[in-house]
């Protein structure tokens, strides 16, 4: 009887995984009735499997989208046609054409459920919790991309960073990949460049209530307030991050830019000079034309 219960549990998982290959080769494919032919037989053979939360997720995400032709402004980050003035001189563009994609929030909506209830049956389950905000981001929901990321962030000082992945595998070196995936989305946010600086200050917040040497962290809330033209709070976390790590162009960099923003030309030049001492080829050649000026002046 252990025999074949043990066989069961083996043959069973395996039979789980090759419905979730099957169908996400499928639903790449923009086969959406195949796709929902695969779940509903998964489920009916397999009903506690996990995975078919993530499926029934991406199965709304992919029938939710539909791609379209836009013309306009230039797209940040989005490969486009330029559309010139044959009669201009320069041929200046006058617009572009690019492919974007839209989403009917009624379908998302229900895979959005789906993953709810997956992250409160498996909280540890950091894949289903990037999931999620990675389709908050592409939706632009930017207020709940950062609600979704500050919960995780609790939530991992609650389990210790005991993350697990795909197939309840354990995360390796779980709080570096956590807090690094965690800094990869502050830097999507600041790209976007017209997110509200609070959203980032809010994760980097989150990230220094637990680790208050974070030094990524600390650079992080510092441009929240550099955004904000609060140059003086901005040195606050800088100046600690400095102490913690003296070496750090980046942090110094963006020490000589706050002391700069004030009209402090003495310590923007000790700092620009530190640069000068630290930084990559980029940064010192940086350096040396910031120093150029501050001097002059």
């Amino acid at each position: 009887i252990v025999s074949i219960i043990i066989f069961s549990v083996v043959s069973g998982s395996l039979f789980g995984q090759n419905f979730r290959e099957t169908f996400f080769k499928v639903i790449n494919t923009n086969d959406t009735v195949e796709a929902l032919r695969i779940i509903t037989e998964w489920k009916s053979k397999s009903p506690d499997d996990p995975e078919i939360y993530v499926a029934y997720f991406n199965f709304y995400g992919k029938k939710s989208m539909t791609n379209i032709l836009m013309m306009g402004d230039n797209p940040d980050g989005k490969e486009a046609l330029v559309i010139s003035d044959a009669d201009s001189a320069n041929k200046e563009p006058i617009a572009y054409m690019y492919d974007e994609t839209i989403y009917d929030h009624k379908i998302l909506d229900i895979g959005f459920a789906y993953i709810d209830t997956a992250i409160r049956k498996y909280p540890n389950r950091l894949d289903m919790r990037f999931g999620k905000i990675y389709m908050l981001g592409q939706i632009k929901d930017f207020d709940g991309f950062t609600k979704e990321i500050v919960n995780a962030i609790d939530y991992s000082a609650v389990i210790k960073n005991d993350w697990k992945w795909t197939n309840n595998e354990p995360v390796k070196d779980s709080q570096a990949f956590f807090l690094g995936n965690i800094q990869s989305y502050v830097v999507q946010l600041y790209n976007l460049g017209k997110v509200q600086p609070e959203f980032i200050q809010q994760i980097a917040e989150a990230v220094l209530k637990y680790y208050p040497d974070n030094v990524e962290s600390l650079s992080d809330l510092s441009i929240a307030y550099t955004m904000k033209k609060d140059y003086d709070n901005a040195l606050i976390p800088l100046l600690k991050a400095e102490k913690l790590a003296p070496q750090d162009f980046i942090v110094i960099a963006n020490i000589a830019d706050c002391y700069n923003q004030k009209g402090d030309v003495k310590n923007a030049i000790k700092y620009y000079e530190l640069l000068e001492k630290y930084g990559d080829a980029d940064a010192i050649e940086f350096a040396k034309e910031q120093l150029k000026d501050l001097r002059n002046k």
